[in-house]
């Protein structure tokens, strides 16, 4: 099995803080990783250096040739009176000139069964539910076929079920698609039963292994 993403010798240092030195490590495709870790360890800037936003003191990050990144944000609220609909609010992912062509909505429509939205796709935003917003953005991050997902706190802030909801989608798509999954949490309950590895920062460097064996006082 190819890696999708290697990371090496990944170095981050602030004027006053020192968040991780040397790290490396690889996702292999179609694997499912928790990135866990306490607060202050760098879980944030890790994901922004995945996603190309911050940039590291040292160090190389490596996708796998015409790999795509999706990404998947913490729950954000929408204010009430948030006019688009859902199926509208996915769309804002695909290019203006094409977002009323065959394949795009045949491919918006896929999508809308696939995150369980088909019947609430014309429900304003503002009106949906917590876990109808969040999978209405899993569903804007699917638009661009990506190879890996990135769920950053992405479940953070939902209820229980909508959070099962949730992340039996992501292993869905995991199992038909073989899609990659990085889920950065501090629910490790929810990790445990979800993913397969885990990676933890502490101590200014990484961990890393089978989820079943993680020790969750070994977190703190």
């Amino acid at each position: 099995m190819e890696d999708i993403l290697t990371v090496s010798n990944l170095t981050m240092h602030f004027e006053n803080k020192d968040l991780f030195d040397d790290l490396s490590f690889s996702l292999p495709e179609g694997s499912m990783t928790a990135l866990l870790g306490a607060n202050g360890t760098g879980k944030t800037t890790m994901v922004n250096i995945l996603l190309g936003m911050q940039t590291p003191t040292n160090g190389s990050v490596k996708f796998a040739k015409g790999a795509k990144v999706g990404y998947v944000p913490q729950f954000r609220n929408i204010d009430e009176d948030y006019p688009l609909s859902i199926r509208s609010f996915i769309e804002l992912n695909a290019p203006f000139f094409k977002r009323r062509s065959k394949h795009i909505r045949r491919h918006i429509n896929h999508i809308l069964k696939d995150t369980n939205l088909t019947k609430i796709q014309n429900t304003r935003m503002g009106e949906a539910s917590g876990g109808q917003k969040q999978r209405a953005y899993l569903a804007q991050a699917l638009l661009d076929h990506p190879d890996i997902i990135i769920l950053d706190e992405a479940t953070a802030s939902l209820d229980p079920m909508a959070k099962e909801e949730l992340m039996t989608l992501i292993q869905h798509l995991n199992h038909k698609h073989k899609m990659t999954v990085f889920f950065v949490t501090h629910d490790i309950p929810l990790a445990k039963k979800y993913m397969k590895n885990y990676l933890l920062l502490k101590n200014k460097s990484v961990q890393f292994g089978k989820i079943e064996d993680l020790q969750e006082e070994a977190i703190g």
